[in-house]
């Protein structure tokens, strides 16, 4: 594909959307028998990362795209690249979320670039966030969304010691059961995290594709555990897809009051970073 045409694009900069959901009891022991191990026991009543299964996009089946999400040229932009996943994002807690409340995610784009990657054109696209319950602003966040042409996705990087027991914090081997469960939780219907044939033959990957939002999800409660407090500042990305057969293990080298987490699997090769802090 030649060069984006960001001039087409231009007219989502500043677009904004606003949905509401109210966060019940059930989603939530619904989010804890999913992911109840590895979530931060002193969170209180919500559990950490529930939000990114709040206020969420309801597409009609008529309106979804072949890979699963929703046709291009809603609220996103029509970027026309095939492949699109989470690239990374920047979260700032400023107050719990209350159970039985309204949420209210108003979200706009702010900022879209082109750029040359080893495999091809890249578009980013930053999306801004702010979750509100009832009328207090509880969360801000910057979302990054990346499209890019299909094709081999890269390997992540090595740890220096793939199995140093000074950082690695906890291990599970997520298996179909799980990405299925966590896409339910996020009404996610892209095919790559439970569609194998989907998966491989079409977008390249190796296997099902661990999705970004559960490995920053177990990384943000390791980080909360680490702190013994929420974090205030919580920044990730993606390193590179986490396919599965895998074990995904857990690590944190932190000081106390900021440190670093991240997903890798049994060979070292990292999937997701996040640097966070206290205050």
């Amino acid at each position: 594909m030649g060069e984006i045409d960001l001039d087409a694009l231009a007219p989502w900069l500043g677009r904004t959307e606003t949905k509401e959901d109210v966060l019940t009891q059930g989603l939530i022991d619904k989010f804890r028998a999913t992911l109840g191990p590895h979530l931060w026991d002193e969170a209180g009543d919500v559990p950490l990362g529930v939000h990114w299964c709040l206020a969420l996009d309801t597409v009609p089946a008529a309106a979804l795209s072949e890979d699963g999400h929703a046709a291009r040229g809603g609220f996103l932009p029509p970027v026309l690249l095939p492949a699109r996943m989470w690239a990374g994002g920047d979260v700032t807690h400023i107050a719990p979320l209350k159970i039985g409340e309204t949420i209210t995610r108003r979200s706009s784009i702010r900022n879209i670039v082109a750029k040359q990657g080893r495999s091809g054109p890249l578009v980013f696209v930053t999306v801004e966030h702010e979750y509100l319950s009832g009328n207090r602003l509880c969360i801000r966040e910057q979302q990054t969304i990346v499209y890019r042409e299909i094709s081999t996705p890269r390997t992540g990087e090595s740890a220096a010691d793939a199995g140093d027991p000074n950082t690695l914090r906890s291990t599970l081997t997520p298996d179909p059961v799980l990405l299925f469960r966590y896409s339910a939780l996020t009404f996610n219907a892209h095919r790559i995290h439970y569609d194998y044939v989907y998966a491989t033959e079409t977008e390249a990957y190796s296997g099902l594709v661990v999705h970004g939002p559960l490995q920053a999800t177990l990384l943000l409660n390791l980080a909360a555990g680490a702190l013994k407090t929420s974090p205030h500042r919580f920044s990730f990305r993606g390193l590179a897809p986490l396919t599965l057969p895998c074990e995904l293990q857990l690590h944190n080298e932190g000081t106390g009051t900021s440190g670093t987490v991240w997903c890798q699997d049994q060979k070292g090769l990292r999937s997701f970073s996040a640097e966070y802090a206290a205050v």
